[in-house]
């Protein structure tokens, strides 16, 4: 079954995800082995040693490469000059704000960074790459969507990619200058995300599935795909056939490339990563697989090749990326793109780990072709994330901070003590609290437990809330959960959590919710405290479909129908 689009294919070569000049000969395509490095050259004054020349720039070694190597890498010394000209949105337009990552118990602090993709087609060379004249100046897609998580110790990486064929409630979001997007009723499909704001709306999405707290985004359109694929001098990629991406009907990316190993750049770059129809089974989750090859294949070419050889190369580059990039306002500089980009190069390949969502097919009417999370093991995936550890199965470093990464040291994990906020709270005598009995869970599985908002709200009483009511509304929720309705509120929920042992996580900021309301969840069906989890997976789940950074082997398979 393929999944459907919202912007379908269209029956011309200007049709989603079609390039102009794809096919036999497409510029860029340059098969055989990979280019060699270039020297890097310093500028002005002696000389100075080789050996010094040649560690100038190696320092970019994270699938961020071909976002950030321009602004920040390569631009850092020459370029502070553009940092007006970087383009920044808002971080996080929903309401449930996270706030960042926490440090973990030795002072070290995560890092998650949301990567979008969009489809915009505002200009005249994102409308000549993207075709489909039919959405031209219409509203933007985050057709790709990728969460990268920098572990606390640095010592490994994992991204998360979701297809963007996902169907999932979309929360509300807010426009800096006002403008509100209520809270879905309904399935939304994720890259529609985008148009409720902003990035910063895909942000708050991932945030509400997730509980991830997302520090940092960046956003790249079609031209700075193809820029950066050209500056760098290309990214190898393999196909286990020949393959040409277009059907009958006119439908599909124009790639074209031969068995085995070829050097794409340009506009094939971009008509890889946008290739469907071909790949795999044809679906998004190919797709979404091919983009990981190219990823992880882009980190290494700049392990082994980070090297620019003159300040007009670094100038184009840094100025390329800067035009294409949309950041969030806490990388609203060069000094900090550089920063970020030197934590990213202290992962080695190795330690990078690719993954895709866990996820079932749409049994819902109307949504044939679509997915949704896959129950337990998406939130397997999330939770690893959350708790930091290690997608490779190879977990942290060792407990002492900086130490060198060791194979058999136990994954460090976030503390999940109640919200500080809670030292500013009123006293609980003060505090109003409504109790909803949520124990049936959100698959229906199991009946409510008869009388449980009553038990839990005694269990406040005494603990000193005196103004708790028993609601007769209830509720389904798998983990138990505290909402509240407003900020002045925030810090009252916090008290509340503390007093029922529930983790700083389960308490979130709604819009459903007149007061605070604690939702008795499926995890707390009897007993003073909610059942612990059971202990966090420590290796991503083979439904994630994993790769290693390492793996220079990986090859796409080619769908049947699409060879020549």
């Amino acid at each position: 079954m393929r999944h459907s689009d919202v912007r379908e294919e269209g029956a011309s070569a200007q049709a989603d995800g079609d390039i102009p000049g794809g096919g036999a000969g497409a510029p860029g395509t340059v098969p055989g082995p990979r280019g060699g490095s270039r020297s890097a050259r310093r500028t002005g004054g002696a000389r100075p040693p080789r050996r010094g020349r040649r560690r100038v720039l190696r320092w970019v070694s994270s699938v961020l490469s071909l976002l950030i190597l321009g602004t920040a890498a390569a631009g850092y010394l020459y370029y502070r000059h553009l940092n007006g000209s970087i383009q920044t949105d808002a971080l996080n337009l929903g309401e449930n704000k996270l706030g960042g990552s926490k440090p973990n118990a030795f002072g070290q602090t995560p890092l998650n960074i949301l990567l979008i993709g969009s489809d915009a087609r505002n200009d005249a060379e994102n409308q000549a790459l993207g075709g489909a004249t039919d959405t031209f100046d219409g509203p933007p897609l985050a057709d790709v969507q990728m969460l990268l998580h920098l572990s606390a110790d640095r010592s490994n990486m994992s991204v998360v990619s979701m297809p963007r064929d996902t169907m999932l409630m979309m929360p509300k979001c807010t426009e800096p200058g006002g403008k509100v997007h209520p809270a879905s009723k309904g399935l939304v499909q994720t890259n529609e995300s985008i148009q409720r704001g902003g990035p910063g709306c895909t942000v708050a999405a991932w945030s509400e599935l997730t509980k991830i707290p997302i520090d940092h985004f960046m956003m790249i359109d079609f031209k700075g795909v193809v820029r950066m694929a050209d500056a760098i001098g290309g990214v190898p990629v393999c196909v286990e056939e020949n393959v040409h991406s277009r059907t009958r009907d006119g439908k599909g990316s124009g790639l074209k490339l031969s068995k085995g190993t070829s050097v794409i750049q340009g506009e094939t770059a971009l008509q890889w990563l946008r290739t469907r129809y071909g790949f795999e089974d044809g679906t998004d989750i190919g797709r979404t697989h091919a983009q990981h090859q190219y990823m992880n294949s882009m980190a290494r070419e700049f392990r082994k090749n980070a090297k620019l050889s003159n300040p007009v190369k670094l100038n184009s580059l840094a100025q390329a990326a800067i035009e294409a990039m949309v950041v969030d306002t806490g990388l609203n500089k060069i000094d900090k793109l550089f920063d970020l980009s030197m934590e990213l190069k202290k992962v080695p390949p190795g330690r990078i780990t690719m993954t895709t969502m866990p996820w079932i097919y749409s049994t819902k009417p109307g949504l044939d072709g679509r997915v949704e999370p896959k129950p337990g093991e998406a939130e397997d995936l999330f939770r690893m994330v959350r708790e930091d550890i290690a997608l490779d199965g190879q977990g942290s470093a060792s407990a002492t901070p900086g130490a060198p990464a060791s194979p058999s040291a136990p994954a460090q994990q976030q503390p999940t003590a109640a919200p500080t906020a809670a030292a500013t709270a009123a006293p609980p005598a003060k505090i109003a609290v409504t109790v909803r009995n949520s124990t049936g869970g959100k698959d229906g599985t199991q009946a409510k437990v008869k009388g449980r908002a009553s038990e839990v709200a005694a269990l406040l009483t005494g603990k000193g809330f005196t103004k708790v009511v028993a609601d007769t509304q209830t509720g389904a929720e798998d983990t138990s959960v505290i909402r509240y309705a407003t900020d002045a509120q925030a810090a009252d929920a916090a008290a509340v959590a503390t007093a029922l042992g529930l983790p700083a996580g389960s308490v979130q900021k709604s819009d459903q919710v007149a007061g605070i309301v604690v939702f008795v969840g499926k995890d707390w069906r009897t007993g003073g405290t909610p059942t612990p989890p059971p202990p966090a997976p420590t290796k991503a789940p083979d439904s994630a479909h994993a790769l290693n950074g390492d793996n220079d082997q990986a090859c796409m398979p080619i769908q049947p129908g699409f060879t020549w």
